[in-house]
């Protein structure tokens, strides 16, 4: 009786994630999925998908592959090194430094990409600054530069938490002991640290390339219309010209990273030492 009391407590309870699945992800990939298999008439085609193959869809995707990818690694350079100093940094002040980190994801997105918009138009902060000391300014505004730089400022902090979450769970005396044996920091940082942080680099290094190959917000602010990206593409099919058929095959295509992606989290990450969490 216990027994059963308890199964249908856990039914009860799991009822509104099953809502939350069914509502908030089925459907919306079964609407997606529909779209992007039919043409206008309902006609069942691939063509939707075969889209992406035309030279401005090609063009948008590897230009955002590219971008997506820069904008990873840059991450990761600044994401490392960080996280090493919040690992070895004293308590109070890790708690606090964390807290820094993770402060302007408390911020709506929209508002931090027109922050970066503001300083650095023609006019902006940035080169009123500059030409207060006869510096020349800087055209970066409407580029594939700004686009980098407001993806990077936007997703660094999905790359910090979980190379940091990793870190920590290293076994201190495991380094101490390389170190007792005559290893340098060089030999402990590529043989060590980097090989035992990998869940956490691969999860963070997912949690930035995916959403920067897919953004259509930073470009469309940062790149003034100059840098299309295949978000870009996609979303213009779904407003502008109301073409939701082939917006939604692009989407089908863009669906493929996303699989991808959680296959490489899936196999380096197994026990979850990359989470956030």
């Amino acid at each position: 009786m216990r027994r059963r009391w308890l199964w249908m407590n856990k039914k009860i309870f799991s009822g509104p994630f099953l809502i939350f699945i069914i509502c908030g992800t089925i459907v919306p990939l079964g609407v997606i999925a529909f779209y992007g298999l039919t043409d206008r008439s309902g006609s069942f085609t691939f063509d939707n998908i075969l889209a992406i193959a035309t030279p401005e869809h090609r063009e948008a995707l590897l230009l955002a592959l590219g971008l997506a990818l820069v904008s990873t690694i840059v991450c990761f350079v600044i994401a490392f090194p960080l996280g090493l100093i919040l690992k070895d940094s004293k308590l109070g002040k890790k708690g606090f430094m964390v807290f820094i980190f993770i402060l302007p994801m408390w911020m709506n997105f929209l508002l931090r990409t027109m922050a970066w918009q503001v300083l650095l138009e023609r006019n902006g902060v940035i080169n009123q600054v500059l030409g207060f000391f006869g510096i020349p300014a800087l055209e970066i505004i409407n580029t594939p530069a700004a686009v980098v730089l407001g993806m990077v400022y936007d997703y660094l902090p999905f790359m910090i938490l979980p190379i940091y979450n990793a870190l920590i769970k290293i076994d201190k005396n495991v380094i101490e002991a390389a170190y007792d044996l005559g290893a340098s920091f060089r030999q402990v940082l590529f043989r060590i640290m980097i090989p035992l942080s990998v869940p956490g680099i691969v999860s963070g290094v997912t949690m930035v390339f995916v959403p920067s190959l897919t953004t259509f917000a930073v470009s469309t602010m940062l790149g003034g219309g100059k840098v299309n990206l295949i978000g870009n593409i996609i979303e213009q099919e779904f407003t502008t010209s109301s073409n939701w058929n082939l917006g939604a095959g692009l989407s089908l295509v863009m669906m493929i990273f996303i699989v991808i992606s959680m296959a490489f989290i899936e196999k380096f990450d197994r026990n979850g030492e990359g989470n956030v969490i």
